[in-house]
């Protein structure tokens, strides 16, 4: 950045801003850009009586602007626009305030415009809530100053008043919130894998890449990307990047990254040292994909200058994260599992080899546009039945069937899809919710998803 964190701290507090989408980070963008003497103008696509009542209570006794359930007549009125990760940013309204010179961009790049202190960015498909956790509870062994945001829950702009110079910003980052980046700059930065996922929205997958590897567009040759090497696609992303390239193997040994050595999960730096982390059996979190999550996030941690002993013991300790393969007890013999946050065919697949056999899946919600025939593909030997729900129930019938998958049942709820589950399930078997698909068409997030599949379970333990 060409100027100073307070200096453009001054110059957001002389402008005009609309803010689109109030989510968790549109809400928090407000009342941020608010608190700092900004003119706010706030935007959702839903009217007053959807959004959260309390926080129109807030923006009247602020005086702060809204159309809720409409949109500005003249775009040319503000200096910039933030976007929420959710909104589209090619809608008619924001295009013409492009067109009109106003400034768009993202939440998590106003964020760091706004921040004191370093980023760490971490994106995608799949394993990114994980990666990101575990590297949050890495700094915090090490005693570094640090707070995990981003697309994990936390926006990541409801933390700049406090972030200091010494402080470290663990950053959750979807696609979504990469689209609409300028400026962001991470230290060390990371792509975990890269298969289909959200192409209603990006619309193929060199649209979708584009977006992911526009964490590192920024970075220079003393930063450092962290990469898969496994996944070829997502290596091929790090072509783009002027940063310094780290990759992560669970499946070759490496010149130079993080692999896994007789079992053990080692680090070979700039130097040729092999620096050894833990066991890799020794870790809590279950599945292959867990592994390299560990590598991953050993990688991210150590090239952030975190010492290996930190690293080592934060990684063994480490339990996982809630809504992914989540134990959730055992009913008549019948072990439960929420995987609410797989939305996408990918991360049910690496769900269903965790677990590995003797499955009852509960799948199905908002599809996007997405092709389930590899996820029908992998049914076989691991999954007994499915129970489908939601929009995309139908079409993972038709690509399960295909597959020569017949064992397929629908219910209209959760609670009815848990009670089949059951019915149809033996003493040692395991009942998985890994949806595959997002929640939009029966639930706000993966988190409502996942709490009431956890209820329903609670239902059947008393």
């Amino acid at each position: 950045m060409s100027y100073t964190v307070d200096e453009y701290r001054r110059e957001v507090s002389a402008k005009k801003i609309l803010v689109v989408g109030m989510g968790r980070s549109g809400i928090a963008a407000v009342k941020e850009l608010h608190k700092l003497g900004a003119t706010v103008t706030a935007q959702d696509i839903n009217t007053v009586d959807k959004l959260d009542p309390k926080f129109i209570t807030y923006l009247d006794r602020e005086a702060i602007e809204y159309y809720f359930g409409s949109i500005p007549e003249h775009m040319d009125v503000f200096d910039m626009v933030v976007l929420s990760p959710g909104v589209n940013p090619n809608l008619d309204f924001l295009v013409d305030g492009r067109n009109a010179g106003v400034e768009i961009i993202g939440e998590l790049e106003m964020a760091f415009r706004l921040s004191r202190g370093k980023y760490v960015a971490i994106t995608g498909t799949n394993g990114k809530t994980t990666t990101t956790s575990l590297v949050g509870k890495i700094f915090e062994e090490a005693g570094r100053k640090s707070t995990v945001v981003g697309n994990i829950g936390i926006a990541a702009i409801s933390k700049v008043q406090d972030s200091t110079d010494d402080e470290w910003m663990i950053a959750e980052a979807s696609s979504f919130q990469l689209e609409t980046i300028s400026e962001f700059k991470p230290v060390v930065s990371a792509i975990l894998n890269f298969t289909p996922d959200h192409l209603n929205r990006h619309g193929n997958m060199d649209a979708y890449g584009a977006c992911k590897v526009a964490i590192a567009s920024n970075q220079t040759e003393d930063e450092y990307m962290i990469v898969n090497y496994d996944d070829k696609a997502c290596l091929a992303l790090s072509r783009a990047t002027k940063a310094k390239v780290v990759p992560f193997s669970r499946q070759e040994s490496l010149g130079f990254g993080a692999y896994l050595e007789d079992g053990y999960i080692v680090i070979r730096d700039e130097n040729g040292i092999v620096h050894q982390i833990c066991n890799s059996e020794e870790l809590k979190i279950i599945g292959d994909h867990n592994i390299e999550n560990a590598l991953a996030a050993a990688a991210i941690s150590f090239f952030a200058g975190i010492d290996c002993e930190a690293i080592s013991d934060a990684i063994e300790k480490f339990p996982g994260v809630e809504h992914r393969i989540e134990y959730c007890g055992v009913v008549d013999g019948v072990k439960f599992y929420n995987d609410s946050k797989g939305t996408n065919v990918e991360a049910s697949i690496i769900a269903l080899k965790a677990l590995k056999e003797n499955i009852i899946l509960i799948a199905g919600g908002d599809g996007k546009a997405q092709d389930f025939t590899e996820l029908s593909e992998n049914l076989a030997g691991r999954v007994k039945s499915i129970v489908l729900l939601g929009r995309a129930a139908k079409d993972i019938e038709k690509a399960a069937t295909v597959a020569g998958f017949t064992s397929i049942y629908f219910e209209n709820d959760m609670n009815d899809c848990v009670k089949k589950a059951l019915s149809l399930a033996a003493e040692g078997d395991k009942v998985l919710l890994s949806p595959a698909c997002a929640s939009w068409d029966m639930y706000d997030n993966y988190e409502q998803r996942g709490e009431h599949f956890k209820s329903c379970v609670n239902l059947l333990l008393r």
